[in-house]
């Protein structure tokens, strides 16, 4: 997606995960949401990522259409780092460098949530509300669901963003998305953290 001719001012909040504080602007500079917690991963596909994990604390990234949400090492704290660090995001934003690099078509992979013409009736009800309602609702925090596999009537996801090492994270995949499965697919027995 194209950069914008205007200025844009980046602002940050934290999130449920104190290590984890969210930095947002008001316009869409990508088309998709990426998590990193390897820099050299980060490299070819996100410069504004790999710029983050230039600084030694940083410790995962997720670049999304509007945001980044940045985890930090337990050993700085974030009344030093997320001015500093929002200017940063704001230079490199205004700077008209790209939050994501795109891929050749041959590089693109599918994404893990989207729905497939060989799932299951289960497995497209529950990408349709992963997309639909939880996503959304956990991006507003900085983070991200990813679909990993539904087997033996267990719905395994990934926690990516704020997310990933939240105390709270476990609270949210029991009374929050499995409650929401189980109620429109009853035969769902549990929903569990699957390692990326």
């Amino acid at each position: 997606m194209a950069q914008t001719d205007k200025q844009l001012d980046v602002y940050y909040e934290s999130t449920p995960n104190p290590e984890a504080m969210k930095f947002y602007w008001g316009q869409n500079l990508a088309e998709e949401t990426l998590f990193f917690d390897d820099p050299l991963k980060a490299h070819s596909r996100s410069p504004l990522a790999s710029k983050i994990f230039g600084f030694p604390w940083a410790q995962a990234v997720m670049v999304g259409p509007n945001f980044v949400t940045v985890t930090k090492q337990d050993w700085v704290e974030w009344p030093i780092l997320a001015q500093p660090l929002s200017g940063l995001i704001q230079e490199h934003i205004n700077g008209d460098e790209p939050l994501i690099n795109e891929l050749a078509p041959e590089q693109i992979k599918e994404d893990a949530n989207s729905i497939k013409d060989d799932d299951s009736e289960a497995v497209q009800k529950i990408k349709t509300i992963i997309n639909q309602e939880i996503r959304p609702a956990v991006a507003m925090d900085g983070g991200d669901i990813i679909f990993n596999r539904y087997e033996d009537n267990v719905l395994h996801l990934e926690m990516h963003g704020a997310c990933n090492g939240c105390p709270s994270a476990a609270v949210t995949l029991k009374q929050g998305i499995e409650t929401r499965i189980k109620e429109a697919l009853p035969e769902v027995k549990e929903v569990v953290e699957a390692k990326a």
